[in-house]
């Protein structure tokens, strides 16, 4: 475990030119502020007022650049972050004190960023130099509006907004919000774009006390896990970095706030005061409940109040005569959270994969240790790899032998071979049951005597006599234990056949679902239904497809209509796509259309024969089951009669002949069939191909027809024309309709102005156009889609 320490507090003043000298001094340390007020004399002359406070702060940052706040702030918590250290950076004080300036600065200009873009720089720059780890990161952007929790990232065309409201789990890892979008950043550029798309999502508010207030709190969240590039080292490391950036503490009385302002300001005051509830309790050892589900604030940031990170708190005053109520108020919740104290510790965990090989290569190490040993102590002949199948089956071979007396014992050599020769006795005993239950489910059929419903059955059918025994069925001029088939009537001779076809084909019922084509093979067959097509039997087929290949390629169809076609008049309100895609079916792609249906016709006509040919391989796999067991049994009646021999050769009868050639024949049926089957599998997946090519260029035309045809301007038409500048689909829907100035000229206006003095700021800018560039698009569209509705 770690040890425990304070939370760090610093103050940094808001610059201002009314700067309160006689009220305001700080230390000569700089780590102290003191605050002096005059008596107010109309109280009398009694007057107990306080008038001089002190505060003993981490240290104070008057007139300080965004650069030396972030190197007494926030650099050491970002460097231990990489070492496997939580941290969290929080801004804190009254409405337009810089809180937001501090955390994000001004994302203009790249020398005026604040804490949070200089933290992801900062880990990008440190991973760069770690070349013997391989370090991810990921990064989420948490809001916190009216105690209801948002994602700023859900925008994002790949996230978009989650049907379920996010809530707030806590599980033995931590605390982490449920559907809150977490993003993978490979690069610098890649998490600055991320950081500007939550920004702009941020609700921000006017009033007297400052322009643009923020009327949220927001968590920017930096995940960070490093695994070793050695591969023997299990052991990973995983930290987060929690950025926030509260709401200001404001009094109603001087924002004037009014309306939905008004409501705002009442949640962001109600939050703050239960933060500062937390704090306090933190603060008192005595405490043993800390009110942390009071509110989201409290509740999100639960690991990071007290708990496993470092933590480090900037709050923001004015320097102003007239703020000082706020200002005391904001050095006072300071001064709590000094008293907070946290346990910093290394968050290590281990990669199982590479925990399993080490593992293994331990214990091959082992083994040739217990090599060694019997080397020496003359026990050459033991192994410790598992046993292959030959040793199997030689202890297979020794546990019958000893069941049927020609072995007086097995030889015992090691622990694996005992264990094996125990399981070997278990699968004796579990082939003898089934040979047993084989035999009788040949000679009778068995039924359960708690199944009750068959033993009814039976008994309408007249099978048991007046007592309740079971009838036999007659064989010859006795009687035979047992049901007798429900084919044969009672009081009349059956032939001798009859004895073991209807055992035969109840048993191919019963065991039908077990044999190999209908498992195996039938499964495989089945999950082959959404592939297809041409065989090679059948030529015009081929040629058929071969020419809807063709067809459907890439290159453009001709277009039959002629150059000087009237355009048709353009309606105010486009249709809906499902409207147009019907119409461009039977019009303009009426060609591609018909292709497509004929791939399609053809490829249902080869999935039904596939089907048909998989039911008749069955059926005939079946008829082999059938007709392998009447061979099974005629072999058995002739042993039973004794072996006849003449000059060596084995003499069989007229069926059992008959039953051979039959199997013989059924097998080559069967092959036959089977590579039938192999074919239609082959000509379902090329059609499945062409079916798949001709729906994208369907689809692909359409999207292409439907742009130009309603979505593009009327004042580009005349250059889409027939003969024009432009040809249809040549250039994007985007590109026309968003024909403002050139962003990449203006990029790279900025980086001759600015790369000079910021030689690292270019990810920061190149992220910055991106994020404009999308909303520049976003507000073009929004105003074609207005224009269209008026």
């Amino acid at each position: 475990m770690g040890t425990r320490k304070k939370v760090h507090a610093f103050v940094r003043v808001r610059p201002t030119d009314d700067f309160a000298h006689e009220m305001i001094r700080y230390g000569d340390d700089k780590r102290s502020i003191d605050i002096h007020l005059k008596k107010d004399i109309r109280r009398g002359v009694v007057n107990n007022q306080q008038t001089d406070w002190s505060f003993k702060l981490d240290g104070v940052l008057h007139d300080a650049s965004q650069d030396l706040v972030y190197e007494t702030v926030a650099k050491d918590v970002v460097s231990q972050a990489l070492d496997g250290y939580n941290g969290t950076i929080m801004c804190y004080g009254q409405t337009g004190a810089g809180k937001t300036y501090t955390m994000m600065g001004a994302t203009e200009n790249y020398k005026h960023r604040g804490i949070l873009p200089r933290a992801v720089q900062q880990v990008f720059r440190m991973i760069e130099e770690r070349p013997t780890h391989a370090i991810t990161v990921r990064v989420s952007y948490l809001e916190i509006y009216n105690e209801s929790l948002f994602d700023l990232l859900s925008t994002l065309p790949y996230v978009g907004p989650s049907v379920t409201p996010m809530t707030i789990v806590e599980n033995p890892q931590g605390v982490f919000i449920k559907g809150l979008s977490v993003h993978l950043t490979s690069q610098e550029e890649d998490a600055f774009s991320l950081l500007f798309e939550g920004e702009t999502n941020r609700i921000i508010a006017s009033h007297t006390m400052n322009k643009n207030s923020s009327r949220s709190h927001c968590i920017f969240t930096i995940y960070i896990e490093a695994h070793s590039r050695t591969l023997s080292e299990e052991k990973y490391i995983t930290s987060k970095i929690n950025l926030v950036d509260l709401a200001g503490s404001e009094r109603l009385g001087k924002s004037g706030s009014k309306g939905q302002v008004l409501k705002e300001a009442t949640y962001i005051n109600k939050s703050l005061s239960f933060l500062e509830q937390a704090i306090i309790a933190l603060g008192d050892q005595k405490r043993d409940h800390i009110p942390f589900r009071q509110c989201k604030l409290t509740h999100a940031l639960k690991d990071s109040l007290g708990g496993n990170c470092n933590m480090v708190l900037v709050t923001n005053i004015y320097g102003e005569a007239a703020q000082l109520e706020e200002t005391l108020s904001s050095l006072r919740f300071a001064s709590r959270m000094k008293l907070v104290t946290t346990e910093p510790a290394i968050n290590e965990k281990y990669d199982a994969e590479r925990m399993v090989k080490n593992l293994e290569k331990e214990l091959a190490l082992l083994k040739q240790e217990l090599a060694i040993h019997d080397s020496l102590t003359n026990r050459t002949f033991v192994t410790y790899d598992p046993m292959d199948e030959i040793q199997i089956a030689e202890i297979n071979s020794q546990v019958r032998r000893y069941l049927e007396g020609t072995l007086d014992e097995i030889d015992i050599i090691s622990l694996r071979q005992i264990k094996e020769v125990f399981n070997q006795f278990r699968v004796v005993l579990s082939q003898q049951e089934q040979e047993v239950e084989s035999t009788l489910r040949r000679k009778y059929t068995l039924i359960d005597r708690n199944d009750f419903a068959a033993i009814s059955a039976i008994q309408k059918a007249g099978l048991v006599d007046v007592d309740g025994h079971l009838v036999g069925e007659p064989e010859g001029q006795n009687f035979g234990l047992g049901v007798a088939p429900f084919s044969t009537k009672p009081g009349k001779k059956a032939k001798s056949k009859k004895t073991f076809k209807e055992p035969l084909s109840s048993l191919a019922r019963k065991e039908g679902a077990s044999s190999p084509v209908n498992g195996k093979d039938l499964d495989y067959v089945s999950t082959s239904k959404t592939q297809l097509v041409p065989s090679s039997k059948d030529g015009d087929v081929k040629d058929m497809l071969s020419r809807d290949r063709e067809t459907s390629s890439i290159e453009p169809l001709p277009s039959d209509s002629p150059k000087e076609e009237l355009r048709p008049i353009r309606p105010d309100t486009p249709p809906s796509k499902p409207v147009a895609f019907e119409e461009f079916k039977n019009e303009q792609g009426s060609e591609i259309n018909r292709i497509f249906k004929e791939n399609k016709s053809i490829l249902n006509e080869r999935r039904k024969r596939a089907s048909e040919t998989t039911q008749h391989i069955n059926a005939i796999k079946r008829e082999i089951d059938v007709t392998k067991e009447a061979l099974n049994f005629q072999k058995s009646l002739r042993e039973k009669q004794g072996k006849y021999e003449n000059k060596g050769l084995m003499i069989i009868d007229e069926e059992e002949f008959l039953l051979i050639l039959k199997l013989k024949d059924l097998k080559k049926q069967y092959r036959s069939e089977y590579q039938d089957l192999r074919d239609l599998r082959a000509e379902i997946q090329y059609c499945q191909h062409l079916v798949d090519q001709c729906r994208h260029r369907l689809l692909m035309e359409f999207d292409i027809w439907y742009n130009e045809s309603f979505v593009i301007p009327e004042d580009m038409q005349m250059a889409l024309k027939p003969g024009g500048s432009i040809r249809p689909g040549m250039v994007p829907v985007n590109r026309i309709v968003s024909l403002g100035e050139d962003d990449q000229d203006k990029f790279s206006q900025l980086q001759q102005r600015v790369l000079p003095e910021g030689p690292d700021s270019i990810s920061f800018y190149n992220a910055k156009v991106k994020i404009e560039q999308k909303h520049n698009y976003l507000k073009t569209m929004m105003g074609l889609q207005q224009a269209h509705r008026k």
